[in-house]
């Protein structure tokens, strides 16, 4: 009896023989520094991904083998001759061609008239390494091909930076001349929580099948999880996570359906009305800092801290704190109410656009039912991509709006301890600040009272009642 450790395929664990024979190859060692310099004139994202390319163009000590011993695939089109056999090759006129089913227009070069087909089929990167000249119709659609060629980006993953990026690079340099793609995003894997094994469709794995999560959670949450990790990192499996991604496109459409009535029929003017308050200039501050992150981020495909800067703004600045400010005046339609419906307007739909590659469904849902008509595009993927307004940078209204943030979460927190309802009444809120802030503050009288749901406001009076914070702004509350 004898032990030993015998090889088995990684899909189906069947035993693995060994059998030397003839193949087809593509000569690639001939031309190693032609092929790592077509790596140095693409953008890798990650960059680090490009070592992973370079070590292994540099360490390549074999030829491309593009042949494949079995049913399926691109057949060769080639014969070889039963009396010398010599190889004989189809007109380029009359490929495609099954070698197995149509003999040769013409005999071989010995005079000989009968062939052997190839069996052999194509490796499967043997043809997809051609795939940006396939979608640009190359040979069939010049003038599309010299659009679209070469093309701007190839996403995919890190475990075959070998096979698919390095074979096309090989084959736009045979045939082109030319790099296939500016860039290349090269995504982690889905891991399983056991033992963190990437997941296949063969083995499985994994708390939920992608087309349980699609139908229990929507597309859209999906998503969601799968933008939470950058570039280039693998990353678990979390049912938790896409369930996140669910709440947080109900909860903006939520918030799309509490506007609705707010902004039904509203056309924004041209300029921004002239009686914005502290809050609204602190919202439309934040916005054009997230337009201005948002858009470097992905720019340069780092689609997770779009989503982490997006996900910030909507949750933390817009649904939380500035719709509780300005519901007073939203509701009331009192002072300030064309400046919040502006602002909610701006707030809301510029969260959208951003949101779109991201949660596409759901966005575009809104887009079209709330913003489409004044925004004047069908569907937010053909609107317009928000840009930075530097007119609403406004450092003041920045600082004065962290501290209305400051303020509301002191309230909630002394409501939360004394087991009162966010919705429960104050006597009266005394705020003590700055001089630098009063102002602001006080501009903003109607938002604090608002979100912290007091009957009145002091600024720098003599407050009285529980004292909930100290510093810049100290602020005590009357039940």
């Amino acid at each position: 009896p004898t032990t030993q450790t015998v090889r088995v395929h990684e899909r189906c664990d069947t035993p693995v023989e060994v059998v030397t024979s003839h193949q087809w190859f593509i000569r690639i060692l001939d031309h190693r520094q032609a092929f790592l310099d077509a790596g140095e004139r693409i953008a890798w994202h990650p960059e680090h991904m490009k070592t992973r390319y370079r070590q292994w163009v540099e360490a390549m000590n074999w030829d491309w083998c593009i042949s494949r011993q079995r049913a399926f695939g691109v057949p060769f089109p080639i014969w070889y001759c039963g009396a010398c056999g010599g190889i004989v090759v189809a007109d380029e006129a009359d490929t495609p061609v099954d070698p197995a089913e149509s003999q040769p227009r013409r005999p071989c070069a010995c005079g000989g008239t009968m062939f052997t087909p190839e069996t052999d089929v194509m490796d499967t990167w043997a043809t997809s390494s051609l795939s940006p000249q396939i979608v640009g119709r190359w040979l069939s659609d010049d003038a599309l091909f010299a659009r679209v060629f070469p093309m701007s980006l190839r996403p995919q993953a890190h475990e075959i930076i070998r096979t698919w990026a390095f074979y096309t690079i090989v084959r736009s340099h045979y045939h082109n001349a030319e790099i296939p793609w500016a860039n290349v995003a090269i995504s982690g894997w889905g891991l399983a929580p056991e033992g963190a094994q990437k997941l296949s469709k063969s083995r499985g794995g994994g708390p939920i099948g992608a087309m349980a999560a699609l139908e229990r959670y929507s597309a859209d949450a999906v998503r969601y999880w799968a933008a939470g990790a950058g570039l280039g990192r693998d990353t678990v499996i979390s049912e938790e996570r896409i369930h996140a991604g669910a709440r947080w496109a109900t909860k903006l459409w939520n918030v799309a359906r509490f506007s609705e009535p707010l902004l039904a029929s509203f056309q924004p003017p041209v300029k921004p009305p002239e009686d914005l308050t502290t809050a609204d200039r602190w919202l439309l501050a934040r916005l054009s800092q997230l337009v201005n992150a948002t858009t470097i981020a992905l720019d340069a495909y780092d689609y997770a801290t779009a989503r982490n800067e997006i996900e910030t703004f909507f949750w933390r600045d817009l649904a939380d704190n500035y719709l509780e400010m300005a519901k007073k005046r939203l509701y009331e339609a009192t002072d300030g109410y064309a400046a919040a419906r502006y602002t909610l307007y701006r707030g809301l739909l510029t969260t959208v656009k951003l949101l779109a590659p991201l949660l596409p469904y759901v966005t575009d849902a809104i887009y079209r039912d709330l913003f489409g008509a004044a925004d004047r595009a069908t569907s937010v993927h053909r609107a317009t991509w928000p840009e930075p307004e530097p007119h609403f940078d406004d450092p003041e209204a920045l600082a004065a709006g962290e501290a209305l943030l400051d303020i509301a979460t002191a309230v909630r927190r002394f409501k939360s301890e004394h087991n009162l309802s966010l919705g429960a009444e104050l006597v009266a809120l005394h705020v003590t600040t700055t001089s630098a802030l009063e102002a602001s503050l006080r501009a903003s009288a109607a938002d604090l009272l608002s979100i912290t749901r007091a009957r009145a406001l002091t600024l720098n009076g003599n407050g009285r009642g529980e004292l909930l914070m100290t510093g810049q702004v100290e602020v005590r509350v009357e039940m």
